[in-house]
């Protein structure tokens, strides 16, 4: 039970269908195609449209998604992998020609083609009960309406102002004088909005062909790039079901999208700290977060090594979450010191700084549960705006290489590595848990994090996201300042380097499935704008 002296909320309870987003209008547009006879996939589609345009720093329909379904009575989880590949023309030697040494953020170059759409419509074709258009509704009357701007969706734009500025469609459509919309002023979206009522009408084809293709083929071209109307129509079937990827963690299945997602950091993770011993000291004390940090750091490590698209590298799935590997790893943990230096996994100096992302779940009255991810990558992506469609395009790409020879190195059609993952805790075949937490790199750590909260330690499912964060990046630990003077300095004397940031880690939002008492509840992340509702 929480402390109702303290500041926080407690988590929101309820029967027959729930939804936790990261902006009230987007849970709230959820929860009404429920309650209309929407179902999880359904509502949650409609909440992410909602969110591409009241939370534009973060997610759209120029971005990918990836999500887990687990639909109610079949035993089993579903997994989309709808993230963009890069277009026929971009190879090392193009980028290279054009004068690029590393991959820039805000170049052309990173944009790959978008896959939210192209997995929106086969999620729906597949297991939706309701048309697009009907799903689409909401986003749309927000785009054509306007919506006010949330305290941390202004924080972020603000904090994006000189990317934005970069590029004179962007800056033309999304400040104001120079300036980021201040907290509660209403932004308006019509362009967007003609661009989902054409998706809703016309399905995925209208946004990978035609006029609306033909507007960020135009833009990505006179910015520099190398994409076609050919790549976009390829596009079109880009998202694919894929076999997920799981492991048992304390008697429950955590599932995860295979790679070229990240998930396997969390295995990876989970099953070094699964043989670990819970310390005394509870969630905060410095030897969980110690070992927390070291774990992620090795998971790190490899990722950087040998994520990649499977479709054209092997990636050692099955060897980097076995027990053999995962017990090795927990023998290099020390709980009286930081490891001075990793061994050695091959290149691992890459890791940029944190991207923004929406992360929402649902869960239906038939008990069908989804989990669902959708970004831009950075805020606003590229940066770049196809301006006579709306569409702001991603900067996905900026998580290859030009290394030639790494698994990573940009290629024709190739998927890059990617951050955003969804995660469903399954307990005897039936869904118990869909939930995610935000923030690009941090994703892996932040739902470990997450999991070994409420399921090791006992805390409640929004006391649980609501619990202060680290994240190893660059050398240093990142704290945020909800941890303990005390527990920041014993580990700085176990050999880390803390350091305080100016914004919290992530997001997450969860819902947990009391089957026998027949309740629902949900959890939002207090570091957004979002909440949790159900009926």
């Amino acid at each position: 039970m929480r402390d109702f002296h303290a500041p926080g909320r407690s988590p929101v309870l309820a029967t027959r269908g729930m939804a936790a987003t990261s902006m009230p209008a987007a849970t709230l547009a959820a929860v009404d195609i429920l309650r209309a006879g929407g179902n999880a996939l359904d509502a949650a589609i409609a909440a992410c449209a909602v969110l591409a345009v009241v939370e534009p720093q973060s997610t759209g329909i120029g971005g990918d998604c990836f999500c887990l379904y687990a639909p109610a009575g079949q035993g089993k989880v579903v997994a989309m992998n709808g993230s963009g590949r890069a277009p026929a023309g971009a190879t090392p030697e193009k980028l290279r020609a054009d004068g690029l040494t590393a991959m820039d953020p805000t170049s052309a170059h990173s944009v790959t083609v978008p896959g939210a759409v192209s997995a929106w419509a086969k999620l729906n074709a597949a297991y939706g009960r309701m048309p697009l258009d009907r799903i689409l509704a909401p986003a749309i009357r927000l785009a054509e309406e306007g919506h006010p701007v949330h305290p941390r969706v202004h924080s972020d734009w603000e904090a994006a102002t000189p990317k934005l500025k970069k590029n004179a469609a962007a800056s033309r459509n999304f400040l104001k004088d120079g300036k980021a919309p201040a907290v509660g002023d209403v932004f308006y979206q019509k362009t967007l909005g003609k661009t989902l009522r054409a998706i809703g009408e016309n399905g995925a084809r209208a946004f990978y062909e035609g006029e609306i293709a033909a507007d960020m083929v135009a833009t990505l071209r006179a910015a520099g790039g190398t994409h076609t109307e050919a790549d976009f129509a390829n596009g079109l079937d880009v998202a694919e079901f894929v076999e997920p990827i799981h492991a048992n963690w304390k008697g429950l299945d955590v599932y995860q999208c295979p790679p070229n997602g990240s998930g396997l950091l969390v295995l990876s993770m989970l099953g070094v700290l699964g043989q670990c011993e819970t310390p005394e000291g509870g969630p905060l004390s410095a030897t969980r977060l110690h070992r927390h940090v070291e774990t992620a750091r090795l998971a790190y490590r490899d990722r950087d090594a040998f994520l990649a698209d499977p479709s054209q590298v092997e990636v050692p799935v099955a060897k980097l979450t076995s027990a053999e590997y995962t017990t090795k790893l927990r023998a290099l943990i020390d709980d009286e010191k930081a490891m001075r230096e990793l061994p050695p996994a091959g290149l691992a100096e890459y890791l940029p700084v944190h991207r923004d992302t929406v992360y929402l779940c649902v869960v239906d009255e038939d008990g069908n549960a989804c989990s669902f991810i959708n970004s831009l990558f950075e805020s606003f992506g590229s940066g770049i705006l196809a301006e006579q469609s709306g569409v702001m395009l991603q900067n996905r790409g900026y998580g290859f290489r030009l290394q030639d020879g790494h698994p990573n190195c940009i290629a024709p059609n190739k998927r890059p590595m990617h951050t955003i993952i969804p995660g469903m805790v399954m307990e005897n075949g039936r869904a118990l848990m869909p939930y995610g937490v935000m923030g690009g790199h941090f994703q892996p750590m932040g739902q470990t994090l997450f999991l070994s909260n409420h399921f090791e330690y006992g805390l409640d499912v929004q006391a649980a996201l609501d619990l202060p964060r680290l994240f190893p990046y660059a050398g240093k630990v990142q704290i945020e300042r909800g941890i303990p003077s005390s527990v920041v300095d014993q580990l700085s004397r176990l050999g880390h380097t803390p350091e305080l940031i100016d914004k919290p880690h992530g997001g997450g939002q969860a819902i947990l499935i009391d089957h026998e008492r027949g309740v629902l509840i949900g959890g939002s992340d207090p570091r957004k704008d979002g909440c949790a509702l159900g009926y």
